[in-house]
């Protein structure tokens, strides 16, 4: 959760390709924009699929247009279905799910007519849980093929232009311009790990649906520094994605210079399903996308960048060793405070079960639970006594759904060395915990 949680995903099993119609912008417009979530370093947008609309992960890391979590969503419709495998990253096995042909996907003036689409069938393949809000599907290669796409992190806005002369023109004088090669439809950049002072060429998928900073496979090259620790990376089609953590001296995208970055070292096991292409060592996500606008162009074989304020923003990592999901919902009564008090009493509304007395309202309504689903070896959190399955019934004496899970994680993973209280529900028992934040690195 990115956070934390850091979603990488690659779409790896043999999948047959069909001709596809690529999104266009409607009504000859030079440019789309497309309002999103930026949520732990991650891109949601709306896309209608087949005139109902689904929240998507932008993931450029992935070639097919994947949906997931459908249970909520029985009102979509799907035609020309047929059963497949899926792999991918993570230690377990293969899954299945559908393949559906002829969808008509469409987002504020950019439509596809006629677009493939992968269904998880697995209920338990559920990125809403833990990133906050409903997820249903993820799309990459398709959206991004035919168009100059722009990611601007701090308005939190896509736009998508329309490919030519015109607007690489515009770009190559306010950005920086670096050159990317497309392969199996996701795109790649050289870059320079500096490990040790020594300097290592590294050629990494530019991977928008990643939260970390830096993925690295670990080679003859470039081994796990010595002082790491080990996480839980995220979760892939195959399951969950394992490794450890540590701090390199640079990272260098061009002349773009990130010092002591956190980069995540994916174990053996849960990449082992993953195709590479000749001469990949690792990912960069968008814990270092966001310090930048940034412009995709698959067509011309580009990659634009800009600085935003952001830049120079340390490299941060949950550092309490707990993962944090929601866990459901639950009846809560709150009280509201009514400026001025009617004489009737009654029940209002499906759901709500309100009574007044003096100046405030009882109101009954729903609020996610939140549990730990992971806790690190040797953290904080672990050596205080929490453990998995902990229910949160307090956050530093205060109820835990006045908090978004983005909140959080981003007291997580705050900069300094405060302690946190937690009351945790385990066996039907109330237990107080407190930790002090510590850096691991």
């Amino acid at each position: 959760m990115k956070k934390y949680f850091m979603l990488f995903f690659g779409l790896l099993a043999s999948l047959p390709v069909m001709s596809q119609v690529d999104f266009l912008i409607e009504n000859h417009s030079k440019k789309v924009t497309i309002p999103f979530k930026l949520i732990n370093n991650l891109v949601f947008i709306p896309i209608k699929v087949n005139g109902i609309e689904l929240n998507f992960l932008l993931d450029s890391g992935v070639e097919e247009t994947i949906l997931f979590s459908m249970e909520d969503k029985q009102e979509v419709s799907f035609k020309n279905v047929e059963k497949i495998k899926l792999k991918g990253l993570g230690s377990e096995e293969e899954i299945e799910g559908l393949k559906s042909a002829n969808n008509i996907l469409e987002t504020h003036g950019l439509k596809s007519n006629s677009q493939l689409v992968y269904i998880i069938l697995d209920q338990s393949f559920n990125l809403s849980s833990h990133i906050g809000i409903p997820v249903n599907g993820i799309i990459g290669y398709k959206f991004f093929r035919n168009n100059i796409v722009e990611i601007n992190y701090q308005k939190k806005r896509l736009v998508v232009h329309a490919n030519n002369e015109e607007t690489r023109k515009r770009l190559q004088k306010k950005f920086k311009t670096i050159p990317i090669t497309i392969e199996r439809s996701k795109p790649y950049i050289y870059t320079t790990a500096i490990v040790d002072t020594t300097k290592i060429p590294a050629k990494l998928l530019i991977d928008v649906g990643n939260s970390d900073a830096f993925w690295i496979f670990e080679n003859d090259k470039i081994k796990l520094p010595k002082k790491n620790f080990p996480d839980f990376l995220g979760k892939g089609f195959s399951g969950d994605i394992e490794g450890h953590r540590a701090k390199i001296d640079n990272f260098l995208i061009d002349d773009f210079n990130f010092k002591k970055p956190i980069v995540s070292f994916p174990d053996s096991s849960s990449i082992k399903n993953v195709k590479m292409v000749p001469d990949r060592i690792g990912s960069v996500g968008g814990e270092v996308l966001k310090r930048f606008t940034v412009v995709l162009d698959y067509a011309d074989k580009k990659l634009y960048l800009k600085k935003n304020n952001k830049f120079s923003d340390p490299f941060s990592y949950n550092k309490s060793g707990i993962t944090i999901q929601h866990n459901g919902l639950q009846w809560v009564q709150e009280t509201v405070h009514l400026e001025t008090v009617k004489v009737a009493t009654s029940i209002e509304e499906s759901g709500y079960n309100e009574k007044r007395d003096g100046n405030f309202r009882y109101k009954f309504s729903l609020k996610p639970i939140y549990e730990i689903v992971n806790i690190r070896k040797n953290s904080a959190a672990e050596k205080c006594g929490l453990q998995k399955g902990d229910i949160i019934v307090s956050i530093n004496n205060n109820v835990p759904y006045k908090y978004s899970l983005q909140q959080i994680n981003a007291l997580l993973k705050s900069e300094e060395d405060i302690w946190i209280n937690l009351e945790v529900e385990r066996n039907s028992l109330i237990l107080k915990f407190r930790f002090k934040l510590e850096d691991e690195l």
